[in-house]
């Protein structure tokens, strides 16, 4: 065994139990964990925002106002009018809440004494993916009929008929049980395996450089700081892109239901 190994034995990588959270308190309900506060608390804190934002709006806009309007022509303009087109107003409310909740509940991960991503737990995307699904199918057949829903998402035209044969079951699994699968998943794996590394390279440089300070581990544990601080401007990254992906397939789904010919 080398010396660098001996020096390693005892340090333990952090697994998936870090997101096993008991109850907050003795005799609490079993779903009253951290997480959940934090996803109460960032309702809160969107609603706040978006209170102090556009409760009271001026001619010109200063401040919060200022911040909030900012964010609505974002995700107006980078989602909701590519797919909503003239519908993109009428859902700006549902899109902005959902983009910037998620996005909140992503950078809880990066902040101290919090760090946890509420969307590293499953349930949480799957609440937000199965209610997008629930409208997307809704709005199919309100706009389309029961029987036009389905034929414009099995049967695109144009094609040759015998393509449909191979064709129409692909689509209907595609966009009635994969779709909102992975719509869920990606956000939620996203969250899991970036708080898991971010959590494996501090738990290196706290365990090299504090709990066992050795000179041969110190670089190892210099190795694990400086990968925390990268992966921690990555992760932010990786956060924020993945609200805006959960985000513009909500509209892509939404759209596709309001207008056929998308």
């Amino acid at each position: 065994m080398t010396p660098l190994m001996l020096v390693a034995e005892d340090f333990t990588a952090p697994g998936p139990s870090i997101f096993d959270f008991p109850p907050l308190y003795e005799g609490a309900p079993s779903w009253l964990t951290k997480p959940a506060l934090m996803a109460i608390f960032g309702a809160l804190v969107v609603t706040a925002l978006a209170w102090s934002a556009f409760a009271n709006p001026k001619l010109v806009p200063r401040g919060m106002q200022n911040i909030g309007e900012m964010g609505y022509q974002f995700v107006r303009d980078q989602v909701a009018r590519p797919f909503l087109g003239k519908d993109a107003e009428r859902w700006m409310p549902l899109l902005l809440s959902l983009f910037f909740l998620i996005l909140l509940w992503n950078l809880f991960g990066v902040v101290p004494l919090i760090q946890i991503p509420v969307a590293s737990h499953i349930a949480f995307p799957i609440v937000f993916a199965v209610t997008i699904y629930v409208i997307k199918i809704y709005l199919g057949i309100k706009h389309q009929g029961l029987g036009g829903y389905f034929k414009n998402m099995m049967f695109p035209p144009g094609l040759p008929k015998p393509i449909y044969v191979l064709l129409a079951p692909i689509e209907f699994l595609s966009n009635l049980i994969i779709a909102p699968f992975t719509h869920a998943v990606r956000l939620f794996a996203n969250m899991f395996a970036g708080h898991l590394i971010l959590a494996f390279f501090s738990a290196v440089g706290f365990w090299f450089l504090f709990e066992k300070p050795t000179p041969l581990g110190a670089g190892l544990g210099v190795v694990g700081v400086i990968m925390t601080i990268a992966m921690t401007g990555f992760e932010m990254f990786i956060e924020f892109l993945q609200a805006f992906l959960f985000t513009l397939l909500a509209a892509m789904y939404i759209g596709g239901s309001l207008h056929a010919d998308h």
